[in-house]
């Protein structure tokens, strides 16, 4: 798959333009949105999604096609799993229900910078050594089986990280305990304060490097094509907001999703291990030579990944009960 210069920089314009309108359309002027406008707006963007997932498609072959929706179905539901941390991160800092459009957009924004770096620095890893994939793979394992161990309490595992990074910005950072509308500073008795808001978005933003550490190598499982691993994280992140407020209340009840994504990320954890041996060059590793392997397809990795998918969340939905935690007061829709 060759893609131009013109088409990268075409491709990131137009994904710069979108964030821009969805900040003058959306964001710049405080409201809380409606599940009308949360609905509507989520739809047109997955719609934007798989149009281009299906102008791939034309454009590079069915291969690059799957590999593209793979990883964006991947993304998607990572980044479902994620708004359940932001509604703990909002609960906590108890952050004004018309204001939380700023902070997760921005924080959005945050995150495909630091996803596009982290793309980069993965790819230029990939090319010059090939043992990366033994590293990628050992990664996901390791996180598939980390993610599991905390899917029993969430809350109190997120809340610990959280708790940690508060003390120490507050303790390096000039803060007042009041926001100030949406801004991020306010002047108190004359002197420069930061607000809750910029700790949110920080917080926002420390998190959203946690979750690029568990992505990337998860799409890269799928696929080596730089183009497709940033436009497969720019279109799951794109409309992530209006998703945020239109799941709202259901987030809790996806009790079940912890589990599902925990085998997704375990699985694309051994395929890449199984890539890493068919590629192998590690002369302790049958004497460097390539190890006959089975390789798993694009078909079938997408195929388990909704499949996986589907299951957990209709189990959810009809056996699985609501999570206790802080988070049953806290649904977006209602604010904290």
């Amino acid at each position: 798959m060759h893609v131009s210069p013109t088409v990268w920089v075409i491709t990131c314009l137009v994904i710069l333009g979108l964030f821009v309108f969805d900040f003058f359309a959306h964001v710049r002027v405080p409201h809380a949105p409606t599940l009308k406008e949360s609905g509507t707006w989520s739809a047109i963007y997955i719609s934007i999604a798989l149009l281009f997932g299906v102008f791939v498609w034309w454009q590079w072959g069915a291969t690059s096609g799957g590999e593209y929706f793979a990883g964006y179905v991947t993304e998607k539901a990572l980044s479902v799993d994620n708004l359940f941390v932001f509604v703990i991160i909002m609960a906590k800092f108890a952050v004004p229900r018309e204001y939380q459009q700023k902070v997760l957009l921005l924080g959005i924004v945050m995150a495909l910078v630091m996803r596009g770096i982290f793309i980069a620095v993965g790819a230029a890893a990939i090319n010059a050594y090939s043992w990366v994939f033994y590293l990628f793979g050992a990664f996901l394992i390791f996180t598939a089986a980390k993610l599991l161990s905390e899917s029993d309490d969430p809350v109190e595992h997120e809340e610990e990280r959280e708790t940690r990074l508060e003390r120490f910005l507050k303790k390096y950072l000039r803060t007042h305990d009041s926001y100030d509308g949406d801004k991020l500073f306010t002047r108190i008795n004359g002197k420069r304060l930061a607000t809750p808001m910029l700790v949110v978005l920080i917080v926002i933003g420390f998190t959203d490097v946690l979750f690029a550490l568990d992505s990337i190598p998860a799409i890269y499982g799928l696929t080596q094509e730089p183009y497709l691993v940033f436009t497969a994280n720019a279109f799951a992140l794109m409309g992530l907001r209006q998703l945020y407020f239109l799941l709202g209340g259901l987030l809790d009840r996806l009790v079940y999703l912890s589990y599902g994504l925990s085998f997704i990320l375990a699985f694309i954890g051994v395929k890449l291990v199984f890539h890493a041996l068919h590629e192998n060059t590690l002369s302790f590793i049958n004497g460097g030579e390539s190890v006959h392997v089975p390789e798993i397809s694009t078909p079938v990795s997408l195929g388990v990944i909704v499949a996986t998918l589907v299951i957990t969340t209709v189990a959810s939905l009809v056996f699985g009960k609501p999570k206790d935690s802080q988070t049953s007061g806290t649904d977006p829709q209602n604010g904290p």
